[in-house]
This record gives C-alpha cells, sequence and structure tokens, in this order.
C-alpha cells in the first residue's frame, strides 16, 4: 500500500513527545478559514510513498528520535486511514512510538465498518492530538466547512478506548477567542479522562501567502495574529471549565454513593 504525502520534517519538536518525524499527508475534507497548509487540502495529490519508504527516512536519523517517534498529521490523515494504520503497525513493529494529529472529522460512530477501522488503528497508536476547532455547532460549520459532531464523537470514542489525547484549539480574535466559547469547550474536555495535555495556539497569518500563490482569497485577512498573553489568558478559561466540569462531576459521583 502507498499513502499520498505533502511532505515530510526530518526534526519536529512541536507535534507530540520529543524529536519526531513528521509526515504531513496530501488530502483534508476541512477547509478551516484559519488554515496556513491551504496546499494540502486537494484529494489524490502528493507524492506516494510506502510505510517502508517513511520508515526507511526514519532510521537514517534514528539516533535523534530516541525519545521522540513519529507522528502523522496533514491535511487530515485519516483521509487515508488504511494506510496511516499500516504505517503504525510496520512502526511498533520496530518499537517506534506513533502519534496521530488529527481532527477527527472523518470518524463515523454509526458504522460498524468505520468502528472496525478506527479500532485497528488506535491499537497502534500511541497518543492522539486531537485539534477541536470550534465547540459551538453552527460556529464550527461556518469556520471549517463540517459538523462538529464526528469530532465531538471521536473524543469520546477515545475517551473509551483510554488512548492518550492531547487536545489542541486554535484561538482566533473575533471567532474563538470567546470567554463563552473557550469556556464551554473546558467543559468538554472536563468530560474526558484520557487528556494528558492542552495546547493552545494562538491565531497567525503566516500562511497569507500560499493562498495568494494558489489564487485563494483569505477569509481572515483583516483578523490580527492573537497575542501571547491573550493565548495565555484563553488557556485559563478552558483550565476553568475543566475544573468546574470535573468538580461537579465529582459531586453527582459523591451523591450517587449508597
Amino acid at each position: 500500500m502507498t499513502g499520498r504525502i505533502h511532505s515530510i520534517e526530518s526534526f519536529g519538536t512541536v507535534d507530540g513527545p520529543g524529536v519526531r518525524l513528521v509526515v504531513f499527508l496530501q488530502g483534508c475534507p476541512m477547509r478551516c478559514l484559519y488554515c496556513h497548509n491551504p496546499d494540502t487540502w486537494k484529494i489524490g495529490g502528493g507524492t506516494e510513498m510506502s510505510a517502508d519508504d517513511i520508515l526507511k527516512r526514519y532510521e537514517e536519523n534514528q539516533a535523534f528520535y530516541a525519545k521522540g517517534g513519529i507522528t502523522v498529521t496533514g491535511g487530515e490523515p485519516l483521509v487515508q486511514i488504511d494506510f496511516v494504520t499500516e504505517l503504525f503497525e510496520t512502526a511498533k513493529s520496530r518499537h517506534i512510538h506513533t502519534c496521530l494529529d488529527t481532527s477527527g472529522i472523518t470518524f463515523c460512530p454509526g458504522s460498524p465498518e468505520s468502528i472496525r477501522r478506527f479500532d485497528r488503528l488506535i491499537r497502534v497508536t500511541d497518543l492522539v492530538m486531537l485539534d477541536i476547532k470550534q465547540i459551538d455547532p453552527e460556529a464550527h460549520k461556518h469556520l471549517t466547512g463540517q459538523s462538529s459532531e464526528p469530532i465531538l464523537a471521536f473524543a469520546r470514542y477515545l475517551d473509551e478506548k483510554s488512548t492518550p489525547v492531547w487536545i489542541r484549539h486554535v484561538v482566533v480574535p473575533g471567532i474563538t477567542y470567546k470567554q463563552d466559547l473557550l469556556y464551554r469547550l473546558g467543559r468538554f474536555v472536563g468530560t474526558l479522562h484520557n487528556v494528558q495535555a492542552l495546547d493552545v495556539l494562538p491565531y497567525h497569518d503566516m500562511g497569507k501567502a500560499k493562498y495568494q500563490k494558489l489564487g485563494l482569497p483569505y477569509s481572515l485577512e483583516k483578523v490580527k495574529p492573537l497575542g501571547k498573553e491573550e493565548a495565555r489568558t484563553a488557556r485559563q478559561i478552558i483550565l476553568q471549565g475543566i475544573r468546574d466540569e470535573r468538580r461537579v462531576s465529582l459531586s453527582l459521583n459523591s451523591c450517587l454513593q449508597p
């Protein structure tokens, strides 16, 4: 089996623990207004590579990955779920730590076939970096062009599987940088028991040049990047939501004790 690869970064340091080989897969059904990789959207583009081709790249610099591993991102890597599964199964057979960076948009909880394929992938996935774009359903459709239901269902599925998760959330002025939305996101994350980290990422506009090159309009032309202090504030609001949700949960559990 081969996958369609957009690009490979040999020494990634922000895509999971340690230094990692980061594989960007081609293809994405989302159209996030702030996406800085619109060149990964097209389904069927990229360069064809096999799992062995990619792991050969890993092994060339294996000494640098002692505390790291391999991360697959995109685009949306789950568009090519069968290839990612084969890559991770091969990686695990070589004792390589595997990380999946995804929005979970392709998850279909009502389909036994979808669940079967996801079960097989998750068995060989050490960590999921789950990108929750927007907690409000209608605002999510406006921001990404897709429903948020598969993403939240995937988060709950990972919780049931006890798969370690890092939550990622991009904070955009005027769109997701709103106290009620951030707090609601925290309350949702607080219902999960497998979350190990929370990455709050400030919006930046460094992808503008790619849109110009591709002849695409950039919808957030007038939106200024979010400052570091604002990103810290956003993170605190989310954390407060998490704490409040867990406090309520503990109180309910206590009330239910005989």
